[in-house]
C-alpha cells in the first residue's frame, strides 16, 4: 500500500516534468489580423521554439473577448490550452457584462503581460480633422452628429470614446463591430469614419494614406508617430494603457505557469523582439512576474470599473 501511495504521489510531478509532450492550443480572443492576433502569432512562434512543441492558434473572436475567454476558462487545466487576449476582455467585462459564463478572477490565471500602450483614434482621410479640437468642431457642425466604431460593447475603443464623449458633449453614436479588421474595411469604404483601434492593425492603412491618426489614448506617444499627441496632451485627460496577456485555466500546475512566465519574459527581453514591438507601434514591453501581472489585472479591473460607472456605460 505504501509503495502504491508513493507511486501515486509521484505521478503528478512526473507528468508536469514531461510537459509539453504534444502541441498546445493557443486560443486568441480576437479575429485574424487584429493587434491581438498579430502579437499572439509572434509569441506562438517564440514559445513553440522554447517549449519544443508547436502552439496552434485558434481564433475565437466575439462579445469583446468573452467567447475566447470562456473556452479557456472551461478547458482542462493541463497546460495544453492557453489564452492570449487583450486587457479589455478581462478587466472591463468583469464590470460591464455580468453575469459572465466564467469568473475571470477565479477561473483564469494571469501568466504574463505582453506589451503596453494606447489605442489610436483614427479617421477616414476625407474627414477634414487632424486633432481632437478639429474633430469636436466638425461633429458640432453636423446636425445628426457622427457614428463611431469599436470592436464591441465594452471594448477599450468603446469606453475610451465614451470618455471623450462625456468630456466634450459631442453627439457620437456607437456602432459595435465584431473585429477590428471589419472596422478598418468599412472605414476604407466610408461606411464609418471614426474609431479607436489598437496601435498595430491600422499601420499599413495609415502609411498608405487611407486612414489618419489624430490622437493616442495611452500614457505615452506611439513609437510609430512620435509627433502625434496623446488625448491628455490635447486637453482631454485619459491615461489608461492597454495590454495583451497570456492566461491559463485555474488549476493549471504552478510549475507550468512559472515555466510559461519565464519563457515569455525571456522572449520579451530579446532585442530582436523588442524591435518588433516598436515596428508594431507598441512601447517597450514590461517584464513582470506572475504575481506582478496578477496585481496589474486587479488594479486595472478596479480602474475600468470606475470609468464604466462614471461614463454611465451599460450593455446595449
Amino acid at each position: 500500500m505504501l509503495a502504491a501511495t508513493s507511486l501515486a504521489a509521484g505521478a503528478a510531478p512526473a507528468q508536469e516534468a514531461a510537459w509539453p509532450s504534444h502541441p498546445i492550443r493557443l486560443v486568441v480572443a480576437s479575429g485574424a489580423g487584429s493587434g491581438t492576433d498579430i502579437f499572439a502569432r509572434v509569441f506562438a512562434e517564440q514559445l513553440g521554439k522554447a517549449l519544443g512543441q508547436p502552439l496552434v492558434v485558434d481564433n475565437k473572436p466575439g462579445a469583446n473577448g468573452i467567447l475566447g475567454s470562456a473556452a479557456v476558462a472551461k478547458a482542462r487545466p493541463d497546460g495544453y490550452t492557453l489564452l492570449f487576449t487583450y486587457a479589455a476582455s478581462i478587466v472591463i467585462n468583469a464590470t460591464l457584462q455580468p453575469p459572465l459564463p466564467y469568473d475571470a478572477q477565479k477561473d483564469l490565471v494571469p501568466v504574463a503581460q505582453v506589451g503596453s500602450g494606447g489605442n489610436l483614434l483614427v479617421v477616414s482621410p476625407d474627414l477634414p480633422v487632424h486633432d481632437i479640437r478639429e474633430l469636436a468642431a466638425y461633429v458640432r457642425a453636423q446636425p445628426q452628429g457622427l457614428d463611431y466604431a469599436s470592436w464591441g460593447i465594452g471594448s477599450g475603443g468603446h469606453l475610451t470614446m465614451e470618455s471623450l464623449k462625456a468630456q466634450t458633449g459631442l453627439k457620437l453614436r456607437h456602432v459595435p463591430y465584431k473585429t477590428v479588421s471589419q472596422i478598418l474595411t468599412d472605414m476604407q469604404g466610408g461606411i464609418v469614419k471614426l474609431a479607436f483601434v489598437d496601435a498595430s492593425s491600422p499601420l499599413p492603412l495609415i502609411r498608405a494614406g487611407k486612414l489618419r491618426p489624430i490622437a493616442v489614448s495611452g500614457t505615452r506617444r506611439a513609437p510609430a508617430f512620435p509627433a502625434l499627441a496623446t488625448m491628455t496632451e490635447q486637453g482631454y485627460p485619459f491615461q489608461a494603457d492597454s495590454w495583451y496577456g497570456l492566461f491559463v485555466p485555474a488549476g493549471t500546475p504552478p510549475a507550468i505557469v512559472q515555466r510559461l512566465n519565464a519563457e515569455m519574459n525571456r522572449a520579451l527581453a530579446a532585442p530582436a523582439l523588442r524591435e518588433r514591438f516598436t515596428a508594431y507601434n507598441m512601447g517597450t514591453p514590461p517584464i513582470k512576474s506572475v504575481q506582478q501581472f496578477a496585481d496589474t489585472v486587479r488594479a486595472d479591473t478596479r480602474m475600468w470599473g470606475d470609468v464604466i460607472r462614471a461614463a454611465g456605460v451599460t450593455p446595449e
